[in-house]
């Protein structure tokens, strides 16, 4: 089952990459390798139903069962211990992958109130990481069961080698970038 995504990859972006950057064979040609989404839940330290929440709200946007994160030590401060959960996590790839994509650019993105794009700055290695403020803008979440906003970090992971490759192949599957790249 692929996507129209999957298929705008191969009939449409590679041969448009390929030609940008003048590549020699279809296997120079970035790819989307993997999609992450993260909710760090500092607040769970306190109360436990977040965790549990959280994990709900993310598997029914996803389709993929969230796990939960795990502190890495103690600090007293934060009344953190080590082994406490502390966020959730899902890794999306292949067809459920393109399929999130597809729906956070087409439904997700423009219910964003006052949407004027979002920033271009990837991290030097061809991945971009999106923050979100609230996870309502999915369709999947229903805004009256709703007791807490909570926002997440959405990762696309490239196997683009430079920032300019990742960008031009998150920009061929529609990624609405604000301004073009200096």
């Amino acid at each position: 089952m692929s996507t129209t995504l999957q298929k705008d990859y191969k009939e449409r972006i590679v041969p448009a990459l390929e030609k940008e950057f003048k590549y020699t064979t279809v296997m120079q040609v970035p790819k989307l390798k993997k999609i992450v989404i993260n909710q760090g839940l500092g607040a769970a330290t306190q109360d436990k139903k977040i965790i549990e929440t959280a994990i709900n709200e993310l598997t029914a946007i996803t389709g993929q069962k969230a796990v939960a994160t795990l502190s890495k030590k103690d600090i007293s401060n934060f009344k953190l211990r080590k082994k406490m959960p502390v966020g959730v996590m899902v890794t999306l790839r292949r067809d459920r992958m393109y399929e999130f994509l597809e729906r956070l650019i087409r439904v997700a993105l423009p219910r964003i109130r006052d949407f004027k794009g979002i920033e271009g700055k990837l991290d030097g290695r061809g991945n971009y990481t999106l923050g979100i403020t609230e996870q309502i803008i999915f369709p999947e979440i229903n805004i009256d069961a709703i007791n807490k906003l909570m926002g997440m970090n959405i990762t696309f992971v490239t196997s683009a080698n430079t920032d300019e490759e990742g960008y031009a192949l998150l920009k061929e599957f529609g990624l609405p970038f604000k301004n073009a790249k200096n």
